[in-house]
């Protein structure tokens, strides 16, 4: 999920001009939002130069900035850089500071709101119907010179930026301009002003001053409609614990046994309540990939709401990261069906749910990745059976390409050929959970990690289990066909087949004998050849 910020930008020239000093540039750069103003300085003859050159410098050095860095400790170094490369390259060709521009710059990642100024350009934040200013100004505070810089781009040879950060809100705005849009509308008008955006704010102040603007003027205006959840949850300061022990405490828990071999997934219990708390793996204290993929796999628990599915919570006063699953009293299937196999009846209605569950993640673009009889818990909720699907781990967006999530015994085989995972693919796990639940046997084998295996067709699930009808068969052998092409493209499809047995079409392997696959046709050709051979043998006997 990204964020939805609505952004606008707009400048004019002072006076009659047709160009000006300004320059402000806007872009999204993966999770980050950046806008930039930047205005030339007049007494400056290459103020604008500087105001251009400053504004893409920075974008650009975000657009590469290294992983490990802070959004504080970039803006700070990318500043700090383009104002020495402009403080030196104007003394060698001006003898003096001539490429000087002031500089207001924003970052925004999840809901946190990064930003930093050089002279008189402005931040503000704008929420509840207030104007609160960010920036802080860098010119002198005596009457009549207000206008003097004691801080600019370029000026210099050393510069220090008024950085600063805040927590931002659904309905935010913000708001950076050059001192020729608050020099002429005061903080009532623009809060008045700022719903409609940059052009209208601009266009107010040019309108004030009968379209001649004593300064160049420029506004833009970043609109905070939704915050990007992912990052808002990944910016929260939350310990990862190394260790967890038994009759540990955490928030309230109490941990009483780990249910994975890792130790960071456990049953606890609050308030007589069991619950089962997973925690980021110890990996993300130094790997920033493996903290994403938890906050992701957190973040989705938490928004997909199905009845097959355990509900999730992520405490908002947490101090660990973890997330809450609701805890199913009962074994997973895989140990059910070492002790029997399913019956058709029950066989039928995990098909259903793990493809109602399929279709309900395919509403957010997203696949379960890693559906197998370990990830499904069979529950006995009010005395009926039910079967729950658990682990969020692998859940991954539909055709992402991650040639080895999920389990190898239940991947296509185009999965091993670094295939895309999509709803076909997802079938198959599901065939193949069908066939072992039902024969207690895999339909390709057992498939180790690592390995590049060669399918061969599948027998029958009814070889194994005569109790199941041959139209199941069809649906099972179709689900899991080595080929995508002679494979359900879509959940549905196989949905219809399970819910209408009666318009099942038989399925057929390649190797399969005409007699079997149409027998109609096999009598039809025996019965031609037949023919030819007994008037072959007849002109024979009546030629002698």
């Amino acid at each position: 999920m990204v964020s939805k910020i609505q952004t606008s930008g707009f400048s004019l020239a002072k006076r009659n001009n047709l160009t000006g000093d300004d320059f402000y540039e806007i872009q999204s750069i993966g999770d980050l939002t950046i806008a930039v103003v930047c205005d030339g300085v007049g007494s400056a003859s290459e103020g604008a130069e500087a105001a251009k050159r400053t504004s893409s410098y920075l974008i650009n050095n975000f657009k590469n900035r290294p992983r490990s860095w802070s959004i504080e400790k970039s803006m700070r170094s990318f500043i700090k850089s383009i104002n020495n490369i402009l403080y030196k390259e104007s003394l060698v060709n001006y003898e003096r500071a001539e490429l000087v521009t002031t500089l207001a710059i924003v970052v925004i990642e999840g809901n946190r709101l990064h930003g930093a100024n050089i002279g008189d350009s402005r931040v503000y934040l704008h929420r509840d119907e207030s104007l609160i200013q960010l920036s802080l100004d860098h010119s002198m505070d005596e009457p009549g010179f207000e206008d003097v810089l004691t801080q600019a781009i370029g000026i210099n040879e050393h510069v220090e930026p008024y950085y600063f950060e805040n927590i931002i809100q659904n309905g935010d705005k913000v708001l950076l301009c050059s001192d020729g849009l608050y020099n002429v509308l005061s903080e009532s008008i623009i809060e008045d002003n700022i719903i409609s955006g940059a052009y209208a704010l601009v266009k107010r102040a040019s309108s004030l001053r009968e379209d001649d603007l004593p300064d160049d003027t420029t506004a833009v205006v970043l609109d905070i409609d939704q915050i990007n959840k992912l990052m808002e949850l990944k910016s929260q300061k939350l310990e990862i614990p190394t260790v967890l022990k038994k009759q540990e405490v955490i928030n309230g828990y109490t941990l009483q046994k780990p249910l994975v071999q890792n130790n960071r997934t456990w049953l606890a219990s609050r308030d007589g309540i069991r619950s089962v708390l997973k925690f980021a793996p110890i990996e993300a204290l130094s790997d920033e990939g493996v903290l994403d993929l938890f906050v992701k796999e957190a973040w989705n628990a938490n928004r997909l709401k199905a009845e097959s599915l355990p509900a999730v919570l992520i405490p908002p006063n947490r101090t660990y990261r973890y997330y809450v699953m609701e805890y199913f009293d009962g074994p997973d299937l895989k140990k059910c069906i070492k002790e029997r196999a399913l019956n058709v009846e029950d066989a039928l209605e995990l098909a259903q749910t793990l493809l109602q569950l399929s279709q309900h993640l395919l509403k957010y673009d997203l696949v379960h990745g890693d559906i197998k009889p370990e990830n499904i818990i069979v529950s006995s909720i009010g005395g009926e059976q039910a079967f729950k699907v658990v682990d969020f781990g692998n859940i991954t967006e539909l055709f992402s390409i991650q040639s080895r999530a999920g389990t190898p015994s239940f991947l296509a085989p185009e999965r091993f050929m670094e295939g895309s995972i999509n709803e076909s693919t997802e079938i198959f796990a599901i065939g193949v959970t069908l066939y072992l639940a039902l024969t207690r046997h895999y339909p390709y084998g057992e498939i180790e990690p690592f390995s590049n295996p060669s399918f061969k067709e599948a027998k029958k699930p009814s070889v194994y289990n005569k109790n199941i009808p041959s139209w199941l068969d069809s649906v099972i052998l179709r689900s899991i066909a080595i080929e995508p092409g002679r494979r359900y493209k879509h959940y549905s499809e196989m949905m219809y087949e399970l819910k209408t047995p009666q318009k099942v079409k038989p399925y057929f392997t390649k190797n399969s004998p005409l007699i079997e696959r149409s027998p109609l046709l096999f009598y039809r050709v025996a019965f031609t050849i037949m023919f030819f051979i007994n008037l072959v043998l007849l002109i024979l006997l009546v030629q002698q």
